[in-house]
């Protein structure tokens, strides 16, 4: 999911049950990541040229 190595398994006594609902139906965060810059270029489509909209 593009976390860091053991960011959850590596949690002393959380069975794996635990560990899947503790993800849940996490967003990746390169996709995040992505939308927002999407979201952000369709906002401001001047910002990424250094231009005031």
């Amino acid at each position: 999911m593009g976390l860091p190595t053991g960011w959850v398994t590596d949690v002393p006594g959380l069975s794996r049950t635990a560990q899947l609902k503790a993800l849940g139906n996490g967003v990746v965060p390169q996709q995040a990541a992505a939308a927002l810059r999407h979201l952000v270029a369709r906002r401001e489509p001047d910002a990424r040229l250094g231009r005031a909209a």
